[in-house]
């Protein structure tokens, strides 16, 4: 990976991308109020297991073909794997965080003038790993490399989000990215390799805490 690739990699997974991705906490924030989890052992174990289940059993390894098929110019199989994405969410909080933010993601893929990036934009429920995969084969940054960014740029926003609502201290924060750094390239290594038939999240307690999310009384978080 040449340096000029991974300073994009660092644009791509920064905080600072302007799609919004602050304003979701993919069912954390029911979670808490539930009492599920309440510190930052309970929050780890909950980023952990989110990311072990659905991120790399499903975002990663769809991310990993979309690539793939931009590679090929495989229109095809861009189609079948972003419906496939989308389709595999498990609520409608869920379903609409991902359009938004694919959304959102492809309107600045468009400004930063990325080849494709407005054919995107113009579609309905466009998943945010599909337009991500795009900027990625754009700015030749291999599917290893994007796959880590993709992995820490979600477990970075959980954390943040679990600072925000527990609330824990930045320190305490920061201990959650590190161990859970330390299992991301085995996770992701094995993300990559999953066969086909192998692909699908099955979290009935995510899924739960973000329906249960449009209805709880007090909300920081975007229903």
């Amino acid at each position: 990976m040449n340096s000029q690739a991974l300073i994009r990699l660092f644009q791509l997974v920064s905080p600072a991308l302007p799609v919004g991705a602050y304003a979701y906490s993919t069912g954390l924030e029911q979670a808490i109020e539930l009492g599920w989890t309440n510190d930052e052992a309970s929050v780890e174990s909950w980023i952990d297991g989110v990311f072990r289940h659905s991120l790399c059993k499903l975002d990663i390894p769809v991310m990993q073909r979309l690539m793939n098929a931009f590679a090929e110019n495989d229109v095809s199989q861009i189609q079948f794997w972003s419906d496939y994405l989308f389709n595999s969410r498990e609520s409608a909080e869920l379903q609409m965080e991902d359009a938004h933010l694919g959304t959102a993601l492809a309107r600045l893929a468009t400004d930063l003038q990325i080849e494709g990036a407005a054919l995107l934009k113009s579609q309905d429920d466009v998943p945010f790993a599909t337009v991500y995969a795009l900027i990625c084969h754009r700015w030749k940054i291999p599917v290893h490399e994007a796959a880590l960014g993709y992995g820490f740029m979600w477990i970075e926003n959980q954390v943040a989000a679990a600072i925000k609502l527990i609330p824990l201290g930045q320190t305490a924060g920061q201990r959650i990215l590190l161990h859970t750094g330390e299992t991301l390239p085995n996770l992701v290594e094995q993300a990559l390799t999953l066969p086909d038939d192998e692909l699908g999240s099955f979290l009935p307690g995510v899924a739960l805490a973000s329906a249960m999310h449009e209805t709880q009384y007090s909300r920081l978080f975007r229903s």
